[in-house]
């Protein structure tokens, strides 16, 4: 056991997991949940993603050891302002939130002046669905974790959230927050708008009704993530804007670039396109399954 008392602030598909995650490894001697709204702590009873689940915040974080904020974006700052009273010193405060350099720089000296610590977290795992009942006790087996630790962030504050990490089977990637930032606009957030873009373009109620129906296992798998939360995706947009209105910038030129050799009819700029990927593709699966292996 890592930790007498974990608190999830937020359980729904991720806080729901790690709860799972954390009772099948037996990290904590007691696991906390906040939830919005009391018709959801029935929820959290039936899926056993917590010990118990409430709607009162200071009570869920009293004498909590670790803290982890699963809610929103937006929701984050004012969670925690609110529960600095009921903070027990030296406790660790992370998030899971997929945008960390705004985080960083709003947490990280607001709980050091209350007398605990905090690390940005984000692990790369999720699904389209949300809500307790989506939550699964696996879903950070080798999954990537990215802590973002500040400059005064206590190695051993650092070397615990690892350890916990590590502990659901997740591997641990520490990253500065910026760059952290940068890189998930391209392989993250840039997806949900492509995917996004894909279905309110081609399930636009004015195409002809047949068009729904030619949408078949491509178009699927392709606009699986835009079922995700727009409330979530919203501020990870906002939070991340710089560096996502550029990832759209360089992929709007990538796809001028292939409009251009359709228009020309060059075929070999065209399968060279379609090469080029599916080798980066292969390469990157090839390299994933290594690191899981």
């Amino acid at each position: 056991m890592q930790f007498q008392k974990i608190t999830i602030i937020g359980v729904g598909l991720l806080g729901g997991s790690l709860g799972l995650a954390a009772k099948k490894r037996c990290v904590a001697g007691e696991i906390a949940g906040l939830v919005r709204h009391k018709k959801n702590i029935a929820s959290c009873k039936k899926f056993g993603a917590v010990d118990f689940a409430t709607t009162d915040l200071l009570a869920a974080v009293s004498n909590s050891d670790l803290i982890i904020l699963c809610t929103p974006l937006a929701q984050m700052r004012p969670l925690a302002e609110q529960m600095i009273p009921a903070l027990k010193r030296g406790a660790i405060v992370t998030d899971v939130g997929s945008v960390k350099a705004e985080v960083v720089r709003e947490l990280e000296p607001l709980m050091r002046k209350a007398g605990a610590h905090f690390v940005g977290g984000h692990p790369m795992a999720g699904a389209e669905k949300t809500g307790v009942a989506a939550a699964r006790e696996n879903l950070f087996e080798n999954a990537v974790c990215v802590l973002t630790p500040a400059k005064k962030t206590s190695p051993g504050t650092l070397k615990e959230l690892e350890q916990f990490w590590k502990s659901l089977g997740a591997r641990v990637l520490k990253l500065d927050a910026a760059q952290h930032d940068l890189l998930v606009s391209r392989s993250s957030h840039l997806p949900h708008v492509v995917a996004a873009t894909l279905a309110n373009l081609v399930l636009n109620p004015a195409s002809p009704q047949a068009q729904a129906q030619l949408c078949a296992t491509g178009f699927r798998d392709t606009t699986r993530i835009a079922s995700g939360s727009p409330e979530m995706w919203r501020d990870i947009a906002l939070a991340n804007r710089k560096n996502l209105s550029r990832s759209v910038d360089a992929f709007l030129a990538e796809l001028k670039k292939f409009q251009a050799a359709l228009k020309r009819g060059d075929a070999g700029a065209v399968e060279k396109f379609y090469a080029t990927a599916r080798q980066r593709r292969d390469n990157w699966q090839q390299e994933m399954l290594s690191f899981e292996g």
